[in-house]
């Protein structure tokens, strides 16, 4: 057995996301478990440099988790041949022209989303990749959850016959800072920062959809800043001038329906944070972040609208729950571990730069959608 070390440089990851999922529960899980195993035995270890603006934190966050190597200078990071591959989970205004230069230094990209703040940065990166010829990958986590790993089951088994039309609940109430710190970070509400949860989560939605259920055609959106005021980590008042909530429709291909909403403003009364509901001619389907229930036809209850009595169904009673089947591993983990194949073997990886664009496509149209309150046309796109 041959171990192969691949230097990955990772810019960004003192944020939360970039901590939690992509350093420990991602590559140094995987340090941990011993790499990543290829079909000829031999093992790709990930050996990372952190890399940031902030000496501090970057020395603080490498002592804490064993980590040899960090550095504030990403120009001699990029310069080093030993790391092959570059990725980027900044705030989304600092993304793309980090990744430009990681291409330029001839890496291979593995980058958060959005890619960029707008359709044509997101496509000037995927092109620029193209032309470079280095692989390229865009997170998209929610893929590999195991909630929608059932779902993809279900569907491709046909249990739903035709599908007509799918709802998506997103989201929980974050604490303003005045009483509670909130829960996210204050960039996340000002849009000259790249904060708005139709630029943060519409890129999640297209390729949930899009690999679920087809392509999307066409989108109406409707958004609000609920929350005008806000304080930041250090406690200082500031005006929030992104949406905090944004409710949409898409048609999808073979005419499915899908209804969104997403908000950092309403409270929790369903079984998870992200609910997909699914229904079609042959049953429905439930689905959480990790659970999954269902409901055939042969199942369905007959309920007549009669308000003049207590309803007599326990409706929650007669759905059942999807097994699971399968061991799941967390879903930033099993990403990590197919994109690493894919730079040293060569393994399909599906889910490169332009696929990153059409998310950031999806926010544009939303955005745009909202300003001029009417139906958007969703073009295809290529390079």
């Amino acid at each position: 057995m041959a171990v192969r070390n691949i230097g990955i440089i990772m810019n960004g990851v003192t944020g939360r996301m970039g901590t939690n999922q992509h350093l420990v529960r991602s590559i140094l899980a995987i340090r941990k478990q011993g790499g990543v195993a290829l079909p000829d035995g031999d093992v790709i270890m990930p050996d990372p440099i952190l890399v940031g603006r902030q000496e501090s934190k970057l020395q603080a966050l490498a002592a804490a988790h064993g980590v040899e190597r960090w550095s504030t200078d990403l120009e001699a990071c990029l310069a080093d041949p030993y790391y092959e591959i570059y990725f980027d989970s900044q705030t989304t205004v600092r993304r793309a022209e980090s990744v430009k230069q990681a291409i330029a230094a001839g890496k291979h990209i593995y980058c958060e989303k959005p890619t960029a703040v707008d359709l044509e940065g997101a496509l000037e990166l995927a092109r620029f990749a193209a032309e470079a010829g280095v692989r390229n990958g865009v997170v998209q986590d929610k893929l590999f959850l195991p909630g929608l790993l059932k779902l993809k089951r279900l569907n491709d088994s046909g249990f739903f016959g035709r599908i007509l039309s799918v709802r998506m609940e997103f989201g929980y109430w974050v604490f303003e800072g005045d009483w509670q710190q909130g829960q996210r970070p204050s960039w996340n509400y000002r849009k000259e920062d790249g904060g708005g949860i139709i630029v943060d989560m519409f890129a999640h939605w297209r390729y949930v959809l899009e690999n679920l259920f087809g392509g999307v055609k066409a989108v109406s959106c409707l958004a609000a800043t609920h929350i005008p005021k806000r304080l930041d980590e250090q406690g200082v008042p500031y005006e929030c001038t992104a949406d905090d909530a944004a409710y949409a429709i898409f048609e999808l291909e073979g005419g499915i329906i899908v209804q969104a909403n997403s908000s950092w403003a309403v409270r929790v009364d369903r079984d998870d944070l992200l609910t997909v509901t699914v229904d079609g001619t042959e049953g429905s389907a439930v689905a959480g972040l990790r659970g999954c229930k269902t409901q055939h036809r042969v199942n369905t209850p007959k309920p007549v609208w009669n308000p003049d009595i207590p309803n007599p169904f326990q409706f929650r009673d007669q759905w059942v729950e999807v097994p699971d089947n399968a061991s799941y591993d967390n879903a930033f983990k099993v990403q990590w571990e197919l994109f690493l194949k894919h730079v040293v073997i060569g393994t399909p990886f599906p889910w490169d730069l332009l696929e990153g664009a059409k998310g950031t496509q999806l926010a544009d149209l939303s955005l745009q959608s909202w300003q001029e309150r009417r139906w958007i046309d969703v073009p295809k796109l290529s390079l």
